[in-house]
């Protein structure tokens, strides 16, 4: 049992390090794919939800589980995806609601900075270690602009919009 608490916690600490790598090295540094996906949060931060990761993992994670049971590799993936789970519902929190402690507010000061002009930096959204380990941590802080919370829809509407599938009447 602590074996595998333990094992858990890992996966929730390298989600911290994937977090990064996704946000920092693939949304803004290697300008590919992910970097085009990524810039439509930063133009519009309505789109704060990954949704096109979610049914992958989902499958990804039962299927490990299915294939190779509570094995400790299952067990890290499970962390892994609750970090992954607990980004989202934080990333939404930063965007869409106001902060309901100290903690909340750092993190959302920092995420804030990110978004008003330093996309280079505050990379982390769940953890400031990786910005000071890699020094994407500016060393000087300044406060964000007061920004109220967003209002409105998120984009996880598309996850169960089907619009898209509809024929065309003037196609025939």
């Amino acid at each position: 049992m602590v074996e595998s608490i333990a094992i858990f916690a890992l996966g929730l600490f390298a989600w911290t390090f994937a977090e990064y790598v996704i946000h920092g090295w693939l949304g803004h540094t290697l300008h590919g794919v992910a970097a085009a996906l990524h810039q439509v949060h930063h133009r519009d931060p309505h789109a704060v939800f990954t949704i096109g990761a979610w049914l992958p993992l989902a499958a990804l994670w039962t299927i490990a589980l299915v294939i190779f049971g509570r094995c400790p590799g299952t067990i890290l993936l499970t962390g892994l995806i609750s970090g992954f789970a607990l980004y989202e519902a934080l990333h939404y929190r930063i965007h869409f609601r106001r902060p309901l402690n100290a903690c909340e507010r750092y993190l959302r000061a920092r995420h804030l900075l990110h978004h008003q002009g330093a996309a280079e930096k505050y990379l982390g959204v769940t953890s400031p270690l990786w910005d000071l380990i890699f020094g994407t941590e500016p060393s000087a802080k300044r406060a964000p602009r007061p920004v109220a919370p967003l209002t409105g829809r998120t984009n996880v509407r598309l996850l169960v919009s089907f619009h898209y599938l509809r024929r065309n009447p003037s196609q025939g």
